[in-house]
C-alpha cells in the first residue's frame, strides 16, 4: 500500500475506526462522519505529511489530501478494517445531534458522491455526441449516433437504480433493496402504459395535480408518473425502505429473513412509493423547478453574478452540495438547468487566471511550483489545489478570484447560458452546454463568460490582488522590530538552525508533501550531529509519540515543522529520545530531541530533516539562508509579516 502510513495516521488522529461512523471521498477530499469530532486531532492531521488542511463543514470532517485521495481513500478503508464503497465503519452507527441543513448536506454528499466518476464520463460522451452533430460530423439517423446516445444516455435515464444503491447503502440498508425499487420506478411497461393506453379515470380534476389513473393496486389508484432521471422519489422511497427493512429484521427469525425481508420490505415499499412517494415528490420537484426558474427569472443576471461570486466560498464549506439535488432536479423536471450547473464549472476558471498571475509574477520558486499542478487540475476543474494550496492564504487572490467569477457568471445569465447534461467538469464540459437545437447563443455565453472570468481573474491579481513578497526590499534587524528605510514598516522574524548540517533545497527533497511546498516554505538539513535544538522561543504544539516531528508555534503565531528523516515514523520511536513533552513551552536554543544517526541510517532510513513555516501564506516572504551548512543557532528562515 502506497499511502500505508499516511494512512495509519489518519485513522489514528480521527479517534480510530471505532469514531468512523462513515467515510466517502470526493475528488480531493476524505469526508469522514465522525461520532465525535472532538476526539479528533485537526492540529495534528493539518500538520502532518500528505495533508493539505482539514475542514469542518456540513456535518462532516473533510481531510483535504489532493488528486490522490483515491488511493488514500483505499488504504483508509483497508487499514481502518472499513466495508470498502459503503462508507460504514465496522462499529455500529450513532445518531449524533446536528442540525437539519447538516444532515441534509450530509446525505446528499453520501448519495451523490459515489456516481459523479461515471455520471461525469456518460455526460462527457453525451456531450461529445451533440458536439459531433452540432458541426455536421455525425448524423443524428447514424448507427453511431445511437451507440453513442445510449452510452451517454444509459445512466442518467436509469439513475434512480444506481441512486437506489447509493441511498441504500448511506441509510445503512439492503442495497439490493435500494435497486430494485430503482428498478420498479423505471419498469418499462409502466412508461409505455402512459404512451399508449387509455387512462381509466382522472383523479384531483380542476387542481393543479391533476392526473390520469392507467391502473390500481387492491383498488387504490396509482398515478404513474416519467421517473426517468428523476432523483427526490427514489431517495425517499429508499429511505423508508431503510426503516421498514429494520423493523423487519426485528421481527422476522433469523434463519428465514435472507428471503423474508427484502420479500416483505418490497412488497411494502414498492406499492407505497407507487402510490404516493412517487407523485408527491415528483410535484415536490416539479415546484422546486419551478421556484428555481422563478428566482432566476426575476434577474437572470444578478441570479448567476451572486450564484457565481459566493460558488468558491460555498466550496470550501462544502456547502455547494446544498445545491446538486436542485440542478439534478432541474435536468429531469425543466431538461436543463439554468445555473447550478453554469457556476460549477465556470467559477474554476477564475481561479485558473489568479494562480497563473502569480505564477507569472512571483520570484518565489515554491509558489512556482504549487502554482503549475493547481492550474493543470483547474482546467480539468478540480479547483481545492488552487484555493487550500495558494489563493486562500494568500487571501486577497481568493477574493479577486471571486469577483471574477461573479462577473463571468452575470455573463451567462445575460446570454441564457444553460447546462442539458453533467458531462466533465472544467474545460471538458463545455459540450454540456450544447442544446437539442445545437450550438447557441447560450453556448457562446458559457465560453466568452469562461475567458472573462479567466482574465479578470488574472488582471486583478497580477495589477492589484497579488504583491509578490519577493519584491519586499528592506534593512531588516534580526529580533522582529520594524525596520527602517521604507514607505512601509515591514517586521520579520528570525528562525535558528535547530541543527548542524548541511543546507539542501527543500524542492529536492524526495517526498512530494515537502519538495511541492504544500506544507510550507523552509528548507531541509542534512544533519552531521543526532541533536534538535528549538529554533524559536515557544509552545510544542506537536510531539509525535515517535519522536521523529516536532511542530512549534512561537508568540507571533510562526508554526514551525522538523521532520527528521523520511519515513522515520516506520521506526515507531526507536533510536529517538526526546527531551521535552507536547505542550511544554520552550526558548530559542533549548534542548528537544537526540537521536541516533548511525542506527537510523543502517535501518535504511534518510536523515534529510525539513525545517518549514507551516503556515508560510500568513506572512509576506519566508527567505532562507544563503550558507551551504550551519550550526546550531544559526540563522536559517527569516520570516516576513
Amino acid at each position: 500500500m502506497k499511502y500505508e502510513e499516511l494512512a495509519k495516521d489518519i485513522i489514528h488522529h480521527v479517534g480510530g475506526k471505532e469514531n468512523v461512523e462513515s467515510l466517502a471521498h470526493c475528488v480531493t477530499r476524505l469526508r469522514f462522519k465522525l461520532k465525535d469530532e472532538g476526539k479528533a486531532n485537526t492540529d495534528v492531521l493539518k500538520n502532518m505529511d500528505g495533508i493539505i488542511t482539514v475542514m469542518q463543514s456540513g456535518g462532516q470532517y473533510q481531510v483535504v489530501i489532493g488528486n490522490h485521495v483515491p488511493q488514500v481513500y483505499a488504504d483508509v478503508v483497508a487499514i481502518g478494517g472499513l466495508q470498502l464503497d459503503s462508507g460504514q465503519s465496522s462499529g455500529e452507527s450513532t445518531k449524533e445531534k446536528t442540525n437539519i441543513f447538516n444532515t441534509f448536506i450530509d446525505v446528499v454528499s453520501g448519495v451523490f458522491t459515489p456516481v459523479l466518476g461515471i455520471l461525469g464520463a456518460t455526460g462527457m460522451i453525451k456531450g461529445l455526441t451533440a458536439l459531433l452533430v452540432a458541426v455536421g460530423w455525425l448524423s443524428t439517423t447514424s448507427g453511431t449516433h445511437r451507440v453513442l446516445s445510449a452510452i451517454g444516455d444509459c445512466l442518467f435515464y436509469f439513475f434512480p437504480i444506481f441512486l437506489g444503491y447509493t441511498s441504500a447503502k448511506k441509510f445503512n440498508a439492503n442495497i439490493f433493496i435500494g435497486m430494485a425499487i430503482g428498478t420498479c420506478l423505471v419498469y418499462p411497461s409502466f412508461s409505455s402504459l402512459t404512451s399508449t393506453g387509455q387512462p381509466l379515470y382522472t383523479v384531483f380534476g380542476g387542481s393543479v395535480i391533476e392526473s390520469s389513473v392507467y391502473l390500481s393496486f387492491l383498488g387504490i389508484p396509482v398515478i404513474l408518473m416519467n421517473y426517468a432521471s428523476s432523483v427526490i422519489p427514489i431517495i425517499i422511497a429508499t429511505y423508508v425502505a431503510s426503516k421498514v427493512e429494520r423493523v423487519l429484521k426485528r421481527v422476522i427469525p433469523n434463519v428465514i429473513s435472507n428471503f423474508f425481508v427484502p420479500f416483505s420490505t418490497l412488497l411494502v415499499v414498492v406499492p407505497l412509493a407507487l402510490i404516493a412517494i412517487g407523485p408527491a415528490a415528483t410535484w415536490a420537484g416539479q415546484l422546486l423547478g419551478a421556484g428555481t426558474m422563478f428566482l432566476y427569472n426575476l434577474s437572470p443576471v444578478i441570479a448567476t453574478t451572486l450564484l457565481n461570486g459566493f460558488w468558491q466560498v460555498f466550496t470550501i464549506f462544502g456547502v455547494q452540495w446544498g445545491l446538486v439535488p436542485i440542478a439534478f432536479n432541474n435536468l429531469a423536471i425543466l431538461k436543463y438547468d439554468p445555473m447550478i450547473i453554469t457556476a460549477s464549472v465556470l467559477t474554476v476558471f477564475s481561479q485558473v487566471g489568479v494562480v497563473l498571475a502569480i505564477l507569472i509574477k512571483t520570484k518565489n520558486k515554491k509558489l512556482k511550483s504549487l502554482s503549475i499542478p493547481a492550474m493543470i487540475s483547474g482546467i480539468f476543474g478540480v479547483s481545492e489545489p488552487a484555493i487550500y494550496g495558494i489563493t486562500l492564504p494568500l487571501k486577497r487572490p481568493f477574493i479577486m478570484g471571486c469577483i471574477a467569477a461573479a462577473v463571468g457568471g452575470g455573463i451567462t445569465g445575460l446570454m441564457g447560458t444553460k447546462a442539458y447534461m453533467i458531462g466533465g467538469m472544467g474545460i471538458v464540459a463545455f459540450p454540456s452546454f450544447i442544446g437539442p437545437e445545437g450550438i447557441d447563443s447560450g453556448f457562446y455565453g458559457m465560453i466568452l463568460g469562461s475567458i472573462v472570468s479567466f482574465g479578470l481573474g488574472f488582471l486583478l491579481t497580477f495589477f492589484r490582488g497579488f504583491k509578490d513578497p519577493q519584491q519586499t526590499n528592506s534593512n531588516q534587524d534580526s529580533d522582529g522590530k520594524e525596520s527602517a528605510g521604507n514607505e512601509v514598516a515591514i517586521k520579520h522574524y528570525i528562525v535558528q538552525s535547530p541543527m548542524k548540517g548541511n543546507i539542501i533545497a527543500l524542492s529536492e527533497v524526495k517526498d512530494e508533501a515537502f519538495s511541492s511546498g504544500a506544507l510550507g516554505m523552509g528548507v531541509a538539513i542534512e544533519p552531521t550531529e543526532g541533536k534538535v535544538y528549538s529554533p524559536i522561543d515557544g509552545v510544542l504544539t506537536n510531539v509525535f509519540p515517535s519522536g521523529h516531528a516536532i511542530g512549534i508555534t512561537s508568540a507571533n503565531g510562526i508554526e514551525i515543522l522538523i521532520h527528521v528523516g523520511k519515513d522515520t515514523v516506520k521506526l515507531k520511536g526507536k533510536h529517538f529520545t526526546p527531551k521535552v513533552k507536547q505542550g511544554e513551552a520552550v526558548k530559542q536554543g533549548e534542548l528537544l530531541l537526540e537521536f541516533d544517526m548511525n542506527e537510523i541510517k543502517e535501518a535504511g532510513f534518510s536523515l534529510i530533516t525539513p525545517v518549514i513555516v507551516t503556515n508560510s501564506g500568513d506572512y509576506q516572504d519566508v527567505i532562507e539562508t544563503e550558507k551551504t551548512s550551519v550550526t546550531y543557532h544559526d540563522d536559517l528562515l527569516k520570516v516576513v509579516n
